[in-house]
């Protein structure tokens, strides 16, 4: 009997405090107050039970508390984690509508009559007349209704000129000229992204600060061009940053003919070597993406770059960079030598071409016999490229090869001995030709004709 007033104690203290009164905590005190009044050998314990509590209703919740974007974006954003995997990659894009759909040249939200162009000019004998109709209600709710019933948009795509390096980040874009300064304008000047990273720093206090970092190039492809490096907590203002420094620290570069470097240098930064090799017009830049990209900006058309080393982004533009302002233009390399410049072109048959001279030209004995006079090893300071041999094709040591330069030796260096003989004779001629007159190019048609 002990037992259960102590168990009586306990779920009627619950009751007295009102920490909580449930359909459970009620049974059992209705059963143990029924024990005690039916027991016939014990008297009678009369018990008095609290009033119910009453619970508080809350009528808020998620649903009603939050704004209807904030419920939107908890179910259709994705969390860090899950944008870590590669989830969500087609949120946030730019959705197009196709707002001409159903759109009529000459009608619009005043109903006009233009003769000529919705009406005929003449009805009959009448000249039709401009005139204002009453509007169409009817015209806007089909527009309306076009417009929602376009259910699967596509992104707006960029044109592959603008796509940048590999479609979907932004290396390789064009983000327009720098802001102006004052009355300065950079008309002419266009600024390309070149590296756009994550970069984080450390610190005792904040603990790790996240930043974003732009690498851009800005140039108006005639020579003007700059770098700089900007960085920010958002990607739009460290791209803004970046671009106006680098109009700030715009350099001039010599251009060769507009479309070239003046001549093959060598150039590196920390570990990052660059071997760059002039060449003619029409052969492009063969190089790497960072360095062909620069080029354009820049205004150089052909050019072939070797990188060698370690690939940082930042290294690369900056040994080029370094390059370009230490090659030294042919009026240059004349009045340091005190010699003429020649120019051996492979499109002009390698005929010389001066296209430099000083203002008092040494003579031949004044030259050393020691004195470099290759134009490339002198502007690459007595240095050459050191370049792997190549080897000969697997073909030259069959016998087959042999028979082939036999029946083509009797036409070999025929073109080349044709020019020869051109600028020699100014004709095509045998060394004959001055004892049989008819050893000439050309003979037996001239007598035919005759």
């Amino acid at each position: 009997m002990s037992a259960s007033v102590l168990r009586l104690n306990k779920v009627l203290g619950k009751c007295v405090y009102g920490v909580r009164l449930t359909k459970d905590v009620l049974n059992t005190s209705q059963r143990v107050q029924n024990m005690f009044t039916t027991c016939a050998n014990v008297p009678i314990l009369t018990v008095a039970i609290c009033t119910p509590i009453s619970v508080i209703v809350r009528n808020t919740s998620f649903f009603n508390k939050l704004p209807a974007e904030a419920l939107w974006k908890g179910v259709t954003s994705v969390s860090n984690a899950g944008r870590k995997r590669g989830r969500g990659k087609g949120i946030g894009k730019k959705m197009a509508k196709d707002l001409n759909r159903g759109q009529v040249i000459g009608v619009g939200k005043s109903n006009i009559i233009w003769p000529g162009l919705t009406v005929p000019v003449l009805r009959g004998r009448e000249l039709v007349q401009q005139q204002k109709l009453p509007e169409d209600p009817e015209r806007e709710k089909m527009l309306i209704k076009l417009r929602d019933d376009m259910g699967n948009f596509r992104p707006l795509r960029l044109s592959p000129i603008e796509r940048g390096w590999s479609g979907t980040k932004m290396p390789g874009r064009s983000i327009g000229p720098p802001d102006p300064v004052g009355e300065e304008t950079f008309e002419g000047f266009d600024t390309k992204v070149l590296e756009l990273k994550s970069v984080f720093n450390m610190k005792g206090s904040a603990g790790r600060k996240r930043q974003i970092s732009a690498f851009v190039v800005t140039g108006n492809k005639n020579g003007s061009a700059g770098i700089a490096l900007g960085k920010a907590l958002e990607a739009k203002a460290a791209l803004r940053k970046a671009k106006n420094r680098a109009g700030q620290k715009m350099m001039y570069l010599e251009i060769f003919n507009n479309h070239t470097v003046y001549h093959d240098f060598f150039c590196q930064f920390g570990k990052t070597k660059i071997f760059v090799t002039k060449k003619p017009e029409g052969f492009g830049l063969v190089c790497h993406r960072a360095i062909k990209t620069t080029c354009e900006v820049i205004g150089i058309k052909d050019l072939y770059a070797k990188v060698e080393g370690p690939t940082n982004l930042q290294h690369i533009i900056k040994a080029f960079f370094i390059g370009l302002l230490h090659q030294k233009t042919h009026q240059m390399l004349a009045d340091e030598k005190k010699l003429h410049v020649v120019e051996f072109r492979e499109e002009n048959d390698y005929f010389p071409t001066v296209v430099a001279s000083p203002a008092t030209c040494r003579t031949l004995e004044e030259i050393n016999a020691d004195e470099v006079m290759d134009y490339t090893q002198y502007a690459l300071g007595n240095r050459v490229f050191l370049k792997k041999k190549r080897l000969p094709p697997f073909f030259t040591k069959l016998p087959s090869w042999e028979n082939y330069l036999k029946k083509t030796q009797y036409t070999r260096n025929r073109d080349k001995v044709k020019v020869t003989l051109l600028a020699e004779y100014d004709e095509v001629q045998s060394f004959y030709t001055e004892k049989y007159p008819e050893c000439v190019h050309g003979y037996r048609e001239q007598t035919e004709a005759d």
